[in-house]
């Protein structure tokens, strides 16, 4: 399998339609082996992460027999998925490449790394700004007559939602700023088409995140400041040629 990569990596605009097939293939099954076997590590330490992310409710209850295991084997999947991220956004920005032309293949160089990071950073900013600020926020609602009591299956579909989310909006920058390098997107056409972009940002939110409208606006607001974000990294890199 390395050997068929490597060599489809070499001359990707000579590969046939099933050529480039069988890289996907090849490439998706070392994804998979990849990530089979960083779930495997992350079931190691899980319970002591459940533990960790459990502390800002106190407790969770379980109503079904399966629930903790589920919850359990969700949570190791959201680990083992993100300790292999770096194997698989490096396949799929190899992928990527194929399609390009010569000087847009240089870029790869930069974004491949760039897009790792900005996945980081996401993860990182919804699990320590917002789920504490949704999580406080939500269950400043309850009373003496409505008490906060979180199933362990909810909380851990709750967290593993807005990490992931979050990990891949924070992209968007980075993918305006791809898509203007390879002449497809402009900071003119950015701005012309914002109104459509704040639709379809409320429609991705209200996809991603569960499905209460506090929750669909506290995803909705950083998207539209990432998109922002993203006009004026685009006009810059294009006004200073910057890559």
């Amino acid at each position: 399998m390395l050997k068929t990569l490597s060599k489809m990596s070499e001359n990707p605009r000579n590969l046939s339609f099933f050529s480039h097939f069988d890289e996907l293939r090849a490439r998706l099954t070392t994804c998979l082996l990849t990530f089979f076997v960083m779930t495997c590590v992350a079931y190691g330490f899980s319970a002591n992460f459940l533990a960790l992310i459990v502390r800002p409710v106190g407790y969770l209850i379980f109503t079904a027999p399966s629930d903790a295991f589920i919850a359990r084997m969700t949570l190791t999947f959201l680990l083992g998925f993100l300790l292999s991220s770096p194997i698989i956004f490096y396949h799929v920005w190899k992928f990527i490449a194929a399609g390009l032309k010569d000087h847009e293949r240089s870029y790869i160089v930069l974004f491949g790394p760039l897009s790792l990071i900005f996945f980081a950073m996401g993860v990182l900013f919804a699990y320590f700004v917002m789920i504490p600020f949704a999580l406080r926020f939500l269950l400043s609602f309850s009373t003496d007559f409505m008490l906060p009591m979180i199933t362990v299956k909810n909380y851990i579909s709750f967290v593993g939602t807005w990490v992931l989310a979050f990990g891949v909006v924070f992209e968007l920058p980075l993918v305006l700023m791809f898509l203007a390098k390879i002449g497809i997107a402009t900071p003119e056409f950015l701005r012309q088409y914002r109104r459509h972009a704040i639709v379809l940002i409320l429609i991705v939110s209200a996809i991603l995140t569960p499905p209460d409208v506090v929750s669909q606006l506290l995803m909705a607001v950083p998207l539209m400041v990432l998109y922002e974000i993203g006009i004026v990294m685009v006009a810059y890199t294009s006004k200073n040629r910057v890559f």
